[in-house]
C-alpha cells in the first residue's frame, strides 16, 4: 500500500470519528435526563450494541463507538420508560472502578465493549483494549488484563504513539 494511500485512509479514518464525536455531543445535548424517552434515545443513537435488563425492572443500553472513536455511552431507561442517566464510561473516574478480581462481564457493563480483544495462550492471559482521549486531545488506550479464568489482573492506561 503506497504512503499517499494509507494518508488518505489515515484521514478517513480520523474524519469519521471526529464526525461521530461532534453527533454524539449534537445528540446528548437533545436529551435531558427524566425528561427523554427510550424511543428519544433510540431516535438519535440508533439500536444499542448491548441492553442488560436490571434487578429493579430498568435496562441499560450500550452504544459503543468503538474502534474507530474513543467514547462508549451508557444509558439507563428507568421503568417508567424515561432515561435516567447518560454516561460516557471511556475515562479516568470509571478506569479506577476497574479492580483486580472483577470478571470480564462486569468490565463489560463497566465501559462498554472493547475496541480489541488479544488472547495470550502462552501467558494464560488475554488483553481487552479501549480507545480514549485525554483532554485536551491525547489519544489514550486502556487495557485491562484478564487471567485465565476471566479474572482482572491488572490495568492501565498508555499513550497513543503515531507510527508511521
Amino acid at each position: 500500500m503506497s504512503f499517499v494511500t494509507k494518508l488518505a485512509i489515515a484521514a478517513s479514518a480520523l474524519a469519521v470519528s471526529v464526525f461521530m464525536v461532534g453527533c454524539d455531543q449534537q445528540r446528548i445535548k437533545e436529551l435531558e435526563e427524566f425528561v427523554s424517552t427510550e424511543q428519544d434515545v433510540r431516535d438519535r443513537f440508533g439500536e444499542p450494541n448491548q441492553i442488560w435488563d436490571e434487578a429493579d425492572g430498568s435496562h441499560t443500553l450500550e452504544y459503543t463507538r468503538q474502534p474507530p472513536g474513543a467514547q462508549n455511552y451508557i444509558i439507563t431507561i428507568g421503568k417508567d420508560g424515561k432515561m435516567t442517566a447518560l454516561r460516557q464510561v471511556l475515562a479516568p473516574a470509571y478506569f479506577a472502578k476497574v479492580q483486580p478480581g472483577m470478571d470480564q462481564q462486569e468490565v463489560r457493563r463497566l465501559l462498554g465493549q472493547p475496541a480489541k480483544r488479544t488472547s495470550y495462550p502462552l501467558k494464560n492471559e488475554a488483553e481487552w483494549d479501549w480507545n480514549w482521549i485525554d483532554p485536551p486531545n491525547t489519544k489514550m488506550l486502556f487495557t485491562v488484563v484478564f487471567d485465565a479464568q476471566g479474572k482482572v489482573v491488572r490495568s492501565n492506561s498508555t499513550l497513543v504513539v503515531n507510527s508511521r
